[in-house]
């Protein structure tokens, strides 16, 4: 008898830890014990649009959730009490201001799965979710983190962008408006599924890609800094 109870409350001891894992993988989860969110779980047959057919309210939803994958049923969405703000900037995890270092700077914290774009007064005018490098990556059979620190953006293309490397072992991923930051490591437009999943690289919606690519990435004397922590300290 003592040997079953042993085994149940190993049992239930590897349910909770396997639960604890899965929800800090989401983003989203951490939310859901936030006052400020309420969470739905998907339910067969819904959509995006059936959910918030409002375009301004999708798009925040989808960016506090930091997905832009179809929904299916079982999938938790976290919703902010507040909507009424509808204005995006409002829903940024990062701060509305830095100190300003004359230069536009694009700030990644990978803790909140997330980006802030500075201009050179250090004013937030741009944020979006990411997804960064994962713990472990099967294919190449080892931890395949991004790297951290502060770079500067070193080139960059524009929606015909790809992947030289992956996936293995010819490559040709699509990695719409690239900007190579630090070696073969760069922020480009792909899927966000909720948690960091790349093999390195920071992954944004690709409209946010396509903004910083277009519309803020400098070059020359005052080449567009980049910021990527763990957890942004500011």
């Amino acid at each position: 008898m003592g040997i079953k109870l042993i085994i149940a409350a190993l049992l239930i001891s590897l349910f909770a830890l396997t639960n604890t894992a899965f929800a800090s993988k989401y983003y989203n989860r951490r939310l859901c014990s936030d006052s400020e969110y309420t969470c739905i779980k998907v339910k067969r047959g819904d959509s995006w649009n059936k959910l918030f057919p409002d375009a301004t309210t999708q798009r925040i939803i989808r960016r506090i959730n930091r997905m832009n994958i179809e929904l299916s049923a079982g999938m938790m969405i976290a919703i902010p009490k507040d909507l009424e703000k509808n204005d995006p900037l409002a829903f940024s995890p990062l701060p509305n201001r830095i100190t300003p270092l004359d230069r536009t700077v694009i700030v990644v914290d990978l803790d909140k799965q997330a980006f802030g774009a500075y201009d050179a007064s250090g004013k937030l005018v741009h944020w979006g979710p990411v997804s960064g490098g994962q713990d472990y990556c099967p294919d190449i059979g080892r931890p395949c983190h991004s790297p951290t620190g502060i770079f500067y953006v070193q080139y960059k293309e524009g929606p015909d962008c790809f992947s030289s490397k992956y996936p293995l072992p010819d490559g040709g991923a699509p990695m719409p408006y690239c900007m190579y930051f630090h070696g073969g490591y760069a922020m480009h437009g792909c899927v966000l599924p909720g948690y960091n999943a790349s093999h390195g690289c920071i992954r944004m919606f690709t409209e946010d890609a396509e903004w910083l690519n277009k519309n803020f990435v400098e070059f020359g004397a005052k080449t567009t800094e980049v910021i990527v922590q763990q957890e942004f300290e500011y």
